[in-house]
């Protein structure tokens, strides 16, 4: 556990930078809502490293933007909340452009598959799904082979995916919801590229692959952490 600062330590780390601050302006904040120190069974008020910054906070932007302690406090609540403070007083604030997802790949890479033909035992021997989950994920229509009964690197890709789900207990019959949601997200599709030709169509189908698999990744973070 990070050590705590008392309001004397607290004081002394930052009264060179700040002369004024006094114990009485740090409970004044205190009672305005702005900090929120802990306290010892005594009674006594503790200070972690974050309440040092946020002090630090409050009390430049008092002296150097001479911004009054409402307009501090929706900016501290906007930063509580992840956003940007505002520019200047009253404005609103922003929100921060999402970093790109690590989980969703890029478009062009949605599209490069290698050419690869496999059959059914080579396809289980590299996913490592036993005969008879092999067999339901065909019949269920999650691995798809071609008229020759070969499959190819989805195939393996979904295979992997599928024998990873099955270490948790996820059979193949509970999979199928992912075979009908894909299903309803490939007809989306083509109905945009069913307008689209030429060599247009080859960039807008991995921009829509992506899209639709970033949108279908931030549902289920989403759902978990809620």
């Amino acid at each position: 556990m990070a050590a705590r600062l008392t309001i004397g330590r607290l004081l002394a780390r930052l009264t060179d930078e700040f002369p004024d601050l006094s114990p009485s302006k740090i409970r004044f904040l205190e009672a305005e809502g702005l900090l929120t120190p802990d306290r010892t069974p005594a009674g006594y008020r503790t200070y972690s490293e974050d309440d040092v910054e946020r002090l630090r906070y409050i009390l430049a932007a008092q002296r150097d933007r001479y911004w009054p302690l409402r307009v501090i406090k929706d900016a501290l609540d906007a930063l509580d909340r992840g956003l940007t403070e505002p520019q200047q007083p009253g404005g609103l604030p922003r929100v921060p452009a999402p970093a790109p997802d690590t989980d969703v790949p890029e478009p062009a890479a949605l599209l490069s598959r290698p050419a690869l033909s496999m059959t059914g035992p080579e396809l289980r021997s590299a996913s490592g799904l036993d005969r008879e989950t092999f067999h339901a994920l065909e019949n269920f229509g999650l691995l798809d082979p071609d008229p020759s009964g070969l499959f190819d690197a989805h195939d393996l890709d979904i295979a992997v995916a599928a024998a990873r789900l099955a270490e948790h207990g996820l059979e193949a019959r509970h999979l199928r919801t992912f075979r009908t949601a894909a299903d309803r997200e490939i007809g989306l599709v083509q109905q945009v590229l069913s307008t689209t030709r030429g060599e247009v169509r080859e960039d807008v189908t991995a921009e829509m692959l992506a899209s639709c698999i970033a949108l279908h990744v931030a549902l289920v973070k989403a759902g978990i952490d809620r």
